[in-house]
């Protein structure tokens, strides 16, 4: 995942590539193992800041290990979408007519996918 020096990243690709790292571990991580794992050509402090800006985002929980932290991530892909998902429904004034308008804007699978979840007893 190592970048040509002098190419920038898009907004978010540093940030996405630190989760995927988080997804693709089945125990908190530290900043140095992620370092690491994205092939070292980070500085140790960019790697930190990523990950705090994670945590404070609500998409990373973090531990103390003697004198810093490990990370992991709260939710997997499809729960941040959902997440993501929702933070626009909360910061808009009418949700119904925002809801309205997703579901008449989905494909004929998605709309047999969405009642199917919501069956009779619904998700819940």
């Amino acid at each position: 995942m190592r970048k040509e020096r002098g190419t920038r990243r898009a907004p978010g690709e540093l940030e996405a590539e630190v989760l995927a790292v988080l997804w693709e571990s089945d125990e908190p991580v530290s900043a140095a193992d992620v370092q690491e794992r994205l092939g070292g050509g980070l500085a140790y402090t960019t790697v930190v800041t990523i990950l705090s800006r994670l945590y404070e985002k609500g998409v990373a929980s973090r531990e103390k290990q003697g004198r810093s932290f490990t990370y992991r991530a709260v939710d997997d892909e499809p729960g941040l979408a959902a997440r993501r998902m929702t933070k626009v429904l909360d910061d808009e004034p009418d949700r119904s007519s925002v809801l309205a308008r997703f579901v008449s804007n989905l494909s004929a699978s998605d709309e047999r996918v969405l009642r199917d979840l919501l069956g009779e007893d619904g998700l819940r």
